[in-house]
Order: C-alpha cells, then sequence, then structure tokens
C-alpha cells in the first residue's frame, strides 16, 4: 500500500523492485464494502483518516489494476496481489494472476482461502496471528499448492519475536514449503530465514521512507532492497553449492605459497645423520611437508645440503 493510491508510485514501485532483482511485487486489493464495517476498528497507524476512508481514498479501479499489471509484465517482475475479499478476488482473476496471497488477517476466513485454492494456482498464506488450530485449519482448506509463511503481526516485529524456529516446525508439521513474511527493520531476518531453508521472502518495500502510509516507515527503500536481493542470490548459491573438502585442486598454489617444508636450519655435510636441531618448518610449502618433520630426524644427507635449503625426497635417504 505504499503507493498511496496513485497509480504512478504504484508503477514506478514494481519498476524499482524490478530493477533491484525481486522476483515479485506484491500489492492489496482493498475493497471497502466487501471486507470491513464502517465503524470497524484501525490499527494504531492510521492516526488521520479512517480505515475505510484510507482504502476508498488508494482504491484503483479495475482499470488501473489492469494498467498496474501491464507495467510489471513489462518490468519483467511478477505482479501478486492480496486479496481480502471474494469480491477482490474474482477482481484478480480477471486480470491473471499467477498466484495468490492469503493475508495473516485472512487465515481464519476459510471461505476466501478455499476460493483461492479453487483457482487451481499456488497460494502464499501468512501466518502471523493464528494459533496452530486455524493454521491447521487454513493450510488443510489451501490444498497442497500452499507455501506457509511465519509471520509475526508487530510492526515492526522485534528481534525477539521473529521466530525463526518456526520455519522447521512449519516444514515438519505440513510437508510443505515455508518462507518468512518479514516486519522486522533491516535484512537480517530475512538472510538467516534463507540459511534456514526459507524459499520465500516478504519484505515490505517503499520509494521512500518518509512517504505517507502504514507500511512506510518499516519498509526497506530501493538500495537496501537490492542489498537484500544480492545478499539472498549469494546465500542460493552457497546452499546450492557443496564443498568437497578433499578436492585440493584449487588451492595447489595457495598450499605452495602459505603451507611450510622441512628446512635446513644449517650447512648439513653429505652423509651427516640429521638432528632435530638441524632443521625447521618453513615456508614455502614445496618440499617435504613440515607435518613429516620427524620422519626427517635420523636420517642421511645423501649430499651436502646448504643452509636454508628446502628439504626435498631425494635429498635424504
Amino acid at each position: 500500500m505504499n503507493h498511496d493510491g496513485s497509480l504512478g508510485n504504484a508503477i514506478r514501485l514494481a519498476e524499482v523492485a524490478a530493477e533491484c532483482g525481486a522476483d515479485a511485487v506484491k500489492f492489496q486489493l482493498h475493497d471497502s464494502a466487501a471486507e470491513s464495517t464502517r465503524d470497524a476498528p484501525a490499527p494504531p497507524y492510521f492516526t488521520h483518516e479512517s480505515r475505510w476512508d484510507y482504502f476508498e481514498r488508494t482504491a484503483f479501479t479495475n482499470e488501473q489494476w489492469h494498467t498496474l499489471k501491464e507495467a510489471c509484465d513489462r518490468a519483467e517482475i511478477e505482479f501478486l496481489c492480496a486479496p481480502f475479499s471474494l469480491e477482490a478476488l474474482a477482481r484478480l482473476e480477471a486480470l491473471g494472476v499467477r498466484r495468490y496471497k492469503i493475508g495473516s488477517g485472512e487465515v481464519t476466513n476459510l471461505e476466501l482461502v478455499r476460493a483461492a485454492r479453487a483457482t487451481g494456482k499456488p497460494v502464499l498464506l501468512s501466518s502471523g496471528m493464528s494459533s496452530w488450530e486455524e493454521l491447521d485449519a487454513a493450510v488443510d482448506a489451501a490444498g497442497e499448492r500452499v507455501t506457509v509463511l511465519q509471520c509475526t503481526s508487530a510492526y515492526p516485529t522485534p528481534p525477539e519475536r521473529v521466530g525463526l524456529n518456526m520455519l522447521a516446525e512449519l516444514r515438519e508439521r505440513y510437508g510443505r514449503p515455508v518462507g518468512l513474511s518479514d516486519h522486522t527493520l533491516g535484512p537480517h531476518a530475512a538472510l538467516a530465514a534463507v540459511a534456514l531453508g526459507a524459499e520465500v521472502i516478504e519484505k515490505h518495500f517503499t520509494l521512500s521512507r518518509e512517504m505517507y502510509g502504514p507500511d512506510a516507515a518499516l519498509a526497506l527503500d530501493p538500495y537496501e532492497l537490492e542489498e537484500l536481493v544480492d545478499g539472498i542470490r549469494e546465500l542460493e548459491l552457497m546452499l546450492t553449492s557443496p564443498v568437497d573438502k578433499n578436492d585440493l585442486e584449487p588451492f595447489t598454489e595457495m598450499k605452495r605459497v602459505f603451507e611450510k617444508s622441512v628446512v635446513s636450519t644449517r650447512d648439513i655435510p653429505a652423509g651427516a645423520v640429521i638432528a632435530r636441531e638441524m632443521i625447521a618448518a618453513k615456508k614455502p610449502g614445496t618440499g617435504i611437508p613440515a607435518k613429516h618433520l620427524p620422519e626427517v630426524v635420523g636420517k642421511r644427507a645423501r649430499t651436502a645440503i646448504a643452509a636454508d635449503t628446502v628439504l626435498t625426497e631425494d635429498a635424504i635417504e
């Protein structure tokens, strides 16, 4: 909702999100009459107007939604939108969206969840204010193509309430992909979630935190979003690129430069028995490896060895 009712801002938000490398940009479709009474209580961040008035003022027409989706298509970023009523879902179906997001406040609205499932499209389901019993029912209603998002409905969410432990619990409980709908300030929770197996990250985004609206103050700006996306892409590479500890070929030159060999500390005559004080472990790692130093003690010098010489196998017998 950080577009604040401006179609131009909404289009620019989508374009900038695409420039930052995001896979999708998510909006909300609110139909005041379909989802709320006029006197429904407002959250504390609606201080300048009623929630009803806010949704009325910021609502887009079907034509505007179509224009916005076309702008997303041109920017090559997926258009996502969360419906908050059956009427909103029907309007989004007419746009041909690829998937649906069900917000935390709609988890107990099983009719809406089932309607989203009935479209045959994937569903992202936030769990911000639900009990296990409520979430069980919603996941069942959403069907096989649901991704369950850990979420804490606190704006902003303090670190101690993020609930990263829930990612493993949700995955085990439902056998579905999991993700994080993140309301913290900054990127850390999202990056940690990816490292713990989150397949979806949702994060508020704004062109500027100085903008008016309920979400701008806790959203990422374009620079921060790009940094987050870059971090996630690097984590994806890390998590899908296993390393073989026995594959030392990439370190051949490093081992030459940084490891140590057995090196003479003094001149050693040919035929002399090598005593411990005659040798030491020094760089470079081009000769007998330092770990074999004890085995060199007691060997004989095959030829005369000058001081500070890296010993090789053919120098001793």
